[in-house]
């Protein structure tokens, strides 16, 4: 048998292997939709346009102060009143204690008190919605203030954001790329079921024994992990754009390059764990250590510049942190491959596959050496 028509057999027998495991289509498929699906629903839904927060008002003694403040609460619109009428502040706690709202104000009980109270709930007293919540009432205050005062501000400031890519650019466009990144990353972590499994019953040996060529074997077992990781990045860009209104901006030749550096560095990293493995408990708990460390720590939910100064230097060295940059520079930045950074980053993920793919082969040339003897 020719080496073209090796190879066809060998990489029709992997695809089959691959997508006959049921294992496969749930970790690299379903489980990667369901994890992108919840955070970008979670996290990537949220924006200065649609936020609200729900309120209740305590108005116990009606002055002219509280008049004055229960109405310029009204015009605030991120503010939706759970009733229309100040309630009690008991049916106000009750309300806070129950979580039914976010927020309690009290208003000032005479026209003597200049002070405003706000209540929330213990368990979010450190949440996005209660921070919001304290940031726009005291400019509320500060801005009451000077109204009284008849005063007018000297100084004022105007916020603008920008970014390295699109102005249309968001934060469910920078976790949408973070998503493909560690799925793709698990899908090579992970890939290497089947070859631990073959090893355990004794079919890689038996294979040896054949006139079969285990470079082309594992050239087939390449091309069909690019393939699948094509097939990921399609279904999840999908549903990214026609689900939560992604914004694309595709560079082709820096997504391509990030696209194969990853692959061979994580693919190499699952080779490496399952020369160590005796089984797909062991092999399936290394990638799992592996998978969740870089999961946190490589930048793919939250920007590494705002992680503590002592976890970004091992954040650096991570080969996922360079993966995700790289995804997002082809996929929303599009950044070409003229920068200093993408080539050091590309060079950290070779290296990290090439030290990890000599050490897997080596621990296999080991093995494969003792079991022979």
């Amino acid at each position: 048998m020719n080496s073209t028509k090796q190879f066809s057999k060998m990489f029709s027998a992997q695809v089959k292997m691959m997508f006959r495991e049921k294992q496969v289509w749930f970790w690299n498929i379903f489980f990667p939709i369901i994890l992108m699906v919840l955070f970008m629903v979670i996290f990537g839904g949220g924006s200065s346009d649609s936020f609200k927060a729900t309120i209740a008002v305590v108005d116990s003694q009606p002055n002219a102060n509280s008049s004055m403040l229960l109405e310029q609460l009204r015009q605030i619109p991120v503010f939706e009143f759970k009733e229309e009428q100040p309630i009690t502040k008991e049916a106000g706690n009750t309300l806070i204690e129950k979580q039914d709202i976010d927020a309690l104000i009290i208003l000032p009980e005479s026209d003597s008190s200049t002070t405003m109270q706000l209540v929330v709930n213990k368990a979010n007293e450190q949440g996005a919605t209660t921070q919001a919540i304290a940031g726009i009432l005291d400019q509320f205050i500060q801005q009451t203030n000077w109204t009284v005062a008849k005063a007018t501000p000297t100084f004022s400031l105007t916020r603008q954001s920008i970014s390295q890519g699109s102005e249309d650019l968001n934060y469910a466009d920078f976790l949408l790329t973070g998503m493909i990144g560690l799925t793709l990353a698990q899908g090579g972590l992970f890939g290497m079921v089947s070859l631990v499994e073959m090893r355990r019953k004794g079919l890689m040996k038996r294979l040896r024994m054949t006139p079969a060529k285990m470079g082309l074997y594992g050239l087939a077992g390449v091309i069909v992990k690019l393939l699948l990781g094509v097939f990921q990045i399609i279904i999840l860009t999908l549903i990214g754009v026609f689900g939560f209104g992604a914004n694309l901006h595709i560079n082709v030749l820096s997504l391509v390059i990030a696209f194969f550096a990853g692959a061979l560095v994580f693919n190499a990293m699952g080779y490496l764990f399952s020369s160590f493995s005796k089984s797909i408990e062991a092999y399936m708990g290394m990638s799992n250590i592996a998978s969740m460390l870089m999961m946190f720590l490589s930048g793919v939910f939250i920007p590494l510049e705002i992680m503590p100064n002592w976890l970004q230097p091992i954040a650096q060295i991570l080969p996922l942190t360079y993966f995700v940059e790289g995804m997002r520079d082809g996929l929303i930045y599009n950044s070409g491959i003229v920068s200093t950074s993408f080539w050091i980053g590309i060079g950290i993920m070779v290296t990290w596959g090439v030290v990890s793919f000599l050490i897997g082969s080596q621990v296999y040339k080991s093995k494969s050496a003792v079991e022979a003897a």
